[in-house]
């Protein structure tokens, strides 16, 4: 099940690709960094093909983030994408991929918002934007009135905090755009992106060998 691998993975880079081309060198560098998922945000007139392109591959879940539209999660199903991440908490998005049973994770910056998702099914939504939300005692919060929600925090996620916001019960993982900065992969810098998701994964290891 996809919450149940997202739970295992705890960490999932959030990317914003220009090139198309840059998509294999892209997923072999997260993937021999020691991830197996990504998020391919729906910023770029690239993005869609590169989630089909990394798609194809056996070693990575690729899904597709900044959905806005229904017609964006159509395209982004249609290229591969395993799972739909939205900004915000559209009914229509969520119902159309409950539907068609597409794992979706759509934002949430308000209780209202929370209990919208709560009322469609969903138990777990991306809390967004979560540093400048307020951070770890903003969701802190929520999670002690929504106790049966689950979160995915993103925005602001940093090697700093992360450990801080997974140490929260009710967070499943988190997105991180500093993994794959844009510049990096603008100059192919591949070997850093490698790295960082090391550095990264090495420190999710160590809190659970303590």
């Amino acid at each position: 099940m996809f919450y149940d691998t997202l739970k295992k993975i705890r960490l999932v880079p959030v990317v914003v690709i220009d090139d198309a081309e840059l998509a294999t060198p892209l997923a072999e560098a997260i993937s021999a960094g020691g991830l197996s998922c990504v998020e391919i945000t729906l910023r770029t007139d690239e993005a869609l093909a590169a989630i089909k392109t990394m798609a194809a591959r056996p070693d990575i879940l690729v899904g597709a983030g900044t959905v806005l539209t229904l017609d964006q999660a159509k395209a982004a199903v249609d290229c591969g994408a395993s799972f739909i991440v939205s900004p915000g908490m559209s009914p229509t998005l969520v119902d159309w991929c409950l539907a068609r049973q597409v794992p979706v994770i759509p934002g949430c910056a308000t209780a209202t918002e929370i209990q919208m998702a709560m009322e469609q099914g969903l138990e777990t939504v991306k809390f967004f934007p979560a540093e400048q939300l307020g951070g770890i005692s903003m969701l802190q919060a929520l999670a002690g009135v929504f106790r049966a929600m689950h979160f995915m925090p993103t925005g602001g996620i940093t090697a700093g905090n992360l450990l801080h916001y997974l140490a929260l019960p009710q967070v499943v993982a988190c997105g991180g755009s500093w993994l794959v900065k844009t510049e990096w992969l603008r100059d192919k810098k591949f070997v850093n992106i490698r790295q960082e998701i090391s550095k990264a994964v090495e420190l999710l290891n160590n809190t659970l060998t303590r």
